[in-house]
């Protein structure tokens, strides 16, 4: 535990030292509400769109948030694996659990800060503009919105271990657009059901949006929220453990 904990906080510096990651990982959430608020006040009330409103768009920015996080996950492991770093910390007693857990172990407590910033954030619009948002409901989806930052992590462990400093940005790109579009955060992917709901729904991101809309509204229901809960929990699972074995296959190939 200590192996990891030290490691957690020589990343956690790194995290510090970077100012882009003060502007996207924490900064970067106020904005975009305030810039889709602005928004919703344009919208004509007559056009029925809601998915604006603070209390639709609370959850969407918060799960959107997560993927810039994923982003420096993957400049983190993919600078460190460029360098002689973790040449040299492969000769340590450390495991590849140590490792995976701490890089997943800062990232959290980023995601963490940057889901309270986002809430708060969220509960000043909803005083401005006289939209309703219960506060139980943004504490429920805290909670839920943990699985998902494991799951951005994971992509973001394994595209820094596949991919180099320069391509694994790029592929976080594709992750952040998808998770934005696909993920239900700026359009009501229900309502407009079709082949690109079914879309929607073969990628993890449209539930992670979905649990945390339905847990700030406190709609718990199986369809609603616990199913949608899982299949973020199972995606989390499934990309976290493959990271960690990409990650120590990479280790032994390098140790060889």
């Amino acid at each position: 535990m200590n192996r990891i904990l030290a490691f957690s906080s020589r990343n956690i510096k790194e995290l510090l030292r970077d100012p882009l990651s003060y502007i996207f990982c924490l900064g970067f959430p106020i904005i975009m509400l305030i810039i889709m608020t602005v928004v919703d006040q344009s919208i004509p009330r007559e056009s029925g769109m809601t998915v604006f409103h603070i209390n639709n768009l609370c959850g969407g920015i918060a799960m959107f948030g997560q993927t810039f996080v994923m982003l420096f996950t993957a400049l983190t492991v993919s600078k460190d694996r460029a360098g002689s770093f973790l040449v040299r910390m492969y000769a340590t007693p450390m495991t590849s659990g140590d490792f995976t857990l701490g890089y997943i172990i800062p990232m959290l407590i980023i995601s963490g800060l940057q889901l309270a910033i986002t809430f708060c954030a969220s509960l000043i619009i909803s005083l401005i503009t006289g939209i309703e948002l219960s506060i139980g409901g943004m504490l429920l989806a805290f909670i839920v919105l943990i699985p998902s930052a494991v799951m951005f992590i994971g992509f973001g462990m394994l595209f820094g271990t596949l991919f180099g400093e320069k391509s694994a940005p790029g592929l976080c790109s594709i992750i952040i657009s998808l998770g934005s579009f696909l993920g239900s955060v700026f359009f009501d992917a229900e309502n407009t059901g079709g082949v690109m709901l079914t879309i929607c729904k073969c990628l993890p991101f449209f539930y992670c949006t979905k649990s945390a809309r339905s847990a700030i509204s406190l709609n718990l229901g199986v369809e609603e929220f616990v199913i949608p809960l899982l299949i973020v929990c199972g995606s989390a699972i499934v990309i976290t453990s493959l990271a960690m074995a990409v990650f120590s296959t990479k280790m032994k190939a390098d140790l060889s």
